[in-house]
């Protein structure tokens, strides 16, 4: 009798015994309890395991017809991200590793919510339209990942300012000017100035920069404004 099983491996803990590559895929055995176990990891993460050192992973696990694979994180949060990604239409496996790949968590975070197609579309086998829909169906929902200190491009705040703007109204403004013909780099351009602008006159009134603004009527024509004279 063929008895499937419907165990779905969460966490292991074990020692490296064996390396293993196929084409751009890296990955290593696993020994947990006398059990090997092939588990694919990130290649930046693939040069930093030792062999003579325990090592706990946390696992996402694939399973279909032709067999099962493991993918391997050092965290929880690249872990779950992963699995966030790959719940996208059109996003598998392996372009959700190339994502992690190229991006750091915070900054991979960081690119879907400011919808940063540029950014996204560095990682391999992740075009335009990948990107926009990846941003599009993700942008708000991360907020269970909490975005640590050490992220460079959300630092730099002199220069790229966070809008002072609700993701609703960013992504509507987003939708409505995208349906007009304008680019996505267009767009967060607009928005990042104009929300410039409303910081530097809201300072200047002494208003609370803490709320934000939520007039899209009057975004929308502060954006054409801005889109037409650049």
């Amino acid at each position: 009798m063929n008895i499937k099983s419907n165990l779905m491996i969460s966490w292991l803990k074990g020692q490296r015994v064996d390396n293993w590559q196929q084409a751009l895929k890296k990955g290593i055995v696993l020994a947990c309890s006398g059990v090997g176990y092939e588990v694919q990891l990130l290649p930046r993460h693939h040069s930093l395991v030792a062999s003579d050192k325990e090592l706990t992973l946390w696992i996402h696990q694939v399973k279909r017809e032709d067999g099962e694979t493991l993918y391997g994180f050092q965290t929880k949060a690249e872990r779950d991200l992963f699995r966030k990604l790959i719940g996208v239409n059109g996003i598998g496996p392996q372009i959700g590793m190339a994502l992690l790949e190229e991006l750091q968590l915070d900054e991979l975070i960081f690119s879907i919510v400011q919808q940063d197609i540029q950014a996204l579309s560095k990682a391999q086998g992740v075009g335009k339209r990948t990107a926009e829909r990846l941003a599009i169906e993700l942008s708000h929902k991360l907020s269970e990942f909490e975005v640590t200190n050490h992220l460079g491009p959300m630092q730099d705040n002199k220069k790229h300012p966070e809008p002072p703007f609700s993701p609703s109204i960013i992504n509507e403004l987003h939708e409505t000017l995208r349906s007009v013909g304008y680019e996505d780099d267009e767009i967060r351009s607009a928005i990042k100035a104009i929300g410039a602008n409303f910081d530097s006159k809201n300072k200047s009134e002494n208003q609370d920069l803490t709320r934000p603004v939520d007039d899209i009527e009057c975004l929308l024509k502060a954006s054409l404004l801005w889109l037409s004279n650049d």
